[in-house]
């Protein structure tokens, strides 16, 4: 209840980044830099399964990997749990459920369906699948924050004007927290944070990469999540390291890793050890 009741809390003020680890010790060294809560990836996640992104994993694998995350560190973890995992209101609130049962903190609900070309659904039956997970919360009898997340802009399924009436639309059926990912720039973004009272998480990608986190929290923002960034800029280093040695013979892009004994201590300090 402690983990759960303190990541409710940093949603009341302020403004905090909400790094994405995709293994224990990716969370345990996160937490071990001073993370005061961590989010799963649904893209990370199944790059660890050397799967693609957008629905390349089931709900149990997703359920299972959140159990290994809240296990992985004392901090308080959020669920990336794509479009819920079904279509149907009823599947949306079953999976509120078993995500609080896996320990989560909170977790969200994308409003674009897991096909090719993310196609939204349809205005009315998108806030009700907000609807019936906001009940699902409710029911718990404890602090999770359920955040509902407008996907159109960045899937080019919708324009703003239409992502910020089913933000609202999402608040008024009782979502926690309201994100509309990558909007095309500070303007913007500014607008969504006007349209709602609800806290707004920005994800720090695209355009909102080049702010800094003082001036997305005088924007606004309550919660600056990374998405896959860091993942992808795992990967990066993996493609262009392996690239220098097979293809140049070189080994110079090893030159900047960490000792085993520092990443060893982040993460015995990332598990509260």
């Amino acid at each position: 209840m402690t983990r759960h009741q303190a990541f409710h809390d940093l949603h009341q003020q302020g403004c905090f980044v909400i790094p994405n680890p995709w293994d224990a010790g990716s969370a345990r060294m996160m937490a071990g830099l001073g993370a005061q809560a961590i989010a799963t990836s649904s893209a990370a996640h199944a790059f660890t399964m050397g799967r693609a992104d957008m629905g390349g994993v089931s709900r149990d694998e997703a359920l299972a990997h959140a159990e290994m995350m809240v296990a992985a560190t004392p901090l308080p973890v959020s669920g990336d749990f794509e479009n819920g995992f079904g279509d149907a209101p009823d599947v949306v609130a079953e999976t509120v459920r078993l995500a609080a049962e896996a320990g989560l903190s909170g977790c969200s609900v994308e409003d674009t369906q897991m096909v090719a070309g993310n196609p939204a659904y349809a205005f009315d039956l998108a806030v009700e699948r907000i609807r019936a997970g906001a009940a699902a919360v409710r029911a718990l009898g404890r602090p999770f924050v359920f955040c509902a997340r407008a996907d159109g802009v960045m899937n080019g399924s919708y324009d703003l004007a239409e992502g910020i009436r089913r933000l609202q639309a999402f608040e008024a059926a009782g979502a926690d927290l309201l994100y509309l990912p990558v909007p095309p720039g500070r303007g913007e973004l500014a607008q969504v944070i006007a349209s709602v009272k609800k806290p707004v998480n920005a994800l720090a990608a695209g355009p909102l990469q080049a702010l800094s986190v003082a001036e997305l929290a005088a924007l606004g923002v309550r919660r600056i999540s990374l998405g896959s960034m860091i993942a992808r800029l795992t990967h990066a280093a993996i493609r262009d390291s392996v690239t220098a040695m097979l293809r140049d013979g070189s080994f110079a892009p090893l030159s900047g890793v960490a000792s085993g004994d520092e990443i060893d201590a982040l993460m015995r300090k990332g598990a509260g050890k």
